[in-house]
């Protein structure tokens, strides 16, 4: 029998210094994907060469100890289960050089670069209820507009989470509200959901 709280008890909140240890315990010793703690996005391609996973997750701890919010984490019951990381684009220096991912126009949004879901808890649907807790949590910080920029695979082909599927799928950005407004590749798409705060 299994022990794990229901999915209807899922609560989202923001990143903050308490709740570090939370974050902490989800991404475990590996920090998250292979040692990335989740500054991919945060550092330019060079700076996250060339360090070791441990100051990746010093640099991750030092934005939650100043206060910035990195991104959101899910709860089923007590127990953190997920993680999406969210900011302003300009939060995101890879994004801005990306020659893929350049902006569609200058108006100011949100990015949405990167979730990270407990082995016990995926391929469950969670990141269409994801993905509207981000939008939320984005709006209340008066983002009118978030962006994603998730794989949409071709029918009937499967995506490699560590390789591409951790920028979210299509079909959930889809079913959060996200519209399509770019395809600079066959299978990454730009998707954008306006918020109720415009």
């Amino acid at each position: 029998m299994s022990t794990t709280p229901p999915l209807t008890d899922l609560t989202i909140h923001p990143v903050t210094a308490d709740r570090w240890p939370d974050l902490e315990r989800l991404f475990g010793p590996r920090g998250a994907c292979a040692g990335c703690w989740c500054m991919f996005w945060r550092l330019r391609r060079a700076e996250f060469g060339r360090g070791p996973a441990a100051e990746r997750r010093a640099r991750l701890k030092g934005l939650v100890d100043a206060g910035q919010v990195p991104g959101i984490l899910a709860y089923a019951g007590d127990e953190p289960i997920a993680w999406v990381s969210l900011g302003p684009r300009e939060s995101f220096p890879p994004l801005e050089r990306s020659r893929t991912l350049k902006p569609v126009d200058e108006q100011p949004v949100w990015s949405i670069v990167c979730f990270f879901v407990a082995k016990s808890h995926r391929r469950q649907g969670l990141m269409v209820r994801l993905l509207q807790g981000a939008v939320a949590y984005a709006a209340s910080q008066g983002a009118q507009i978030v962006e994603g920029y998730p794989v949409d695979p071709a029918e009937g082909h499967r995506v490699s989470g560590g390789s591409e599927g951790y920028m979210g799928l299509a079909s959930a950005f889809r079913k959060a509200g996200f519209v399509e407004v770019s395809r600079p590749s066959e299978r990454r798409v730009i998707m954008r959901c306006v918020t109720a705060h415009e």
